[in-house]
């Protein structure tokens, strides 16, 4: 069991930069793939970034990829998503999610694929 807590939304202009982090409990933390989502107004929740436990391995949607930059630090059990060049669509709640997996190596990029999720934190930019 892990629990997951988000921070690090807020209001920021067009081409402005937010880094968020995601707190984890538990004491296995490596042993968790991550990832982060988005939920925007209409739309359906999206895969934003994914990184595996080890986190040697990543992934982003296209329409962030250069922008944001997904990295862990498991001494910590933290996920951050550093946010940058951020653009109005970018505007949702993102969520933090995790899942345990045996490969070290191996990231997910489905909502289906985590069964442990934060309860998601506000960005908003601004045009």
């Amino acid at each position: 069991q892990v629990q997951l807590v988000e921070s690090g939304g807020g209001l920021v202009q067009a081409g402005g930069s937010l880094r968020l982090s995601c707190a984890a409990s538990g004491r296995t933390f490596s042993r968790y793939a991550l990832g982060w989502f988005r939920l925007a107004p209409g739309k359906e929740r999206e895969f934003v970034a994914a990184i595996s436990g080890s986190g040697t391995s990543t992934d982003y949607a296209d329409s962030v990829k250069a922008r944001f930059t997904i990295s862990r630090d498991n001494a910590k059990n933290t996920v951050y998503l550093q946010m940058n060049s951020l653009k109005p669509e970018d505007t949702a709640v993102y969520y933090c999610a995790a899942r345990s997996t045996y490969y070290s190596g191996t990231f997910y990029i489905t909502v289906r694929d985590y069964n442990y999720w934060g309860q998601g934190t506000q960005v908003t930019v601004s045009s």
